[in-house]
Parts: C-alpha cells; sequence; structure tokens
C-alpha cells in the first residue's frame, strides 16, 4: 500500500533571492526586475543580437548574457543607462516601507 506523504512547504517573499538567504538579495532583486524590463523591450523590438549590441553599446557576449537572464551581471546603474538608451522615462518614487515588501520595486507600464 501506498502511505500518504504530508506536502511540507514553506511559504516564501515576494523576493526570492532573500529566501535563498542570498548577500544583496535586494539588489539582486532590483537588477532582475531591471534587467528582465530591458529584455521584455528589446524582444518586442525584435532586435537580432547585433543591433542591440549596437544600440546598448555593448559586446555581443554580453547581448547574449542579457537575453539569457543573466541580469546579475550588470548593475543597475548601467540596466537604467540601457532603459534610457531605449528611450524609456524613470520615475524613482520614494514611500514608506512596509513589513514583509521588499524594499526596492521595479514597476514597468508600457
Amino acid at each position: 500500500t501506498m502511505s500518504k506523504r504530508k506536502n511540507v512547504y514553506e511559504i516564501g517573499s515576494d523576493n526570492i533571492f532573500a529566501d535563498l538567504e542570498l548577500d544583496g538579495a535586494e539588489d539582486l532583486l532590483a537588477r532582475a526586475q531591471l534587467g528582465h524590463t530591458v529584455r521584455t523591450i528589446l524582444k518586442k523590438r525584435k532586435l537580432t543580437q547585433r543591433k542591440i549590441a549596437d544600440l546598448l553599446d555593448m559586446g555581443q557576449a554580453e547581448v547574449s548574457k542579457l537575453m539569457n537572464g543573466q541580469y546579475h551581471l550588470f548593475s543597475e546603474g548601467r540596466l537604467l543607462g540601457f532603459l534610457r538608451r531605449l528611450d524609456q522615462k524613470i520615475t524613482i518614487t520614494i514611500s514608506r516601507h512596509h513589513k514583509g515588501e521588499p524594499y526596492q520595486q521595479v514597476t514597468f507600464s508600457q
């Protein structure tokens, strides 16, 4: 007979990097959110990797890393620079932090 297993799980936060107890979890989350936004815009524009490299002033190896989701390899400042090169307006809003929410949040609106 098969024994019934009880599923054990833990409810995570909004930050997978914090849940994994990685150093710099807030920065990693912000980079992931910014990088994902850059990648979404680039995919929507259907640009070749060469055109992306020219547009963002980077090598094709870096373009490949960006498009494969390796956002942790890029600083927040550099990712913000990519967004400017993509003609995106960046608005920074500062508000009171509430327990349980991330300290940094990126929202992309079209």
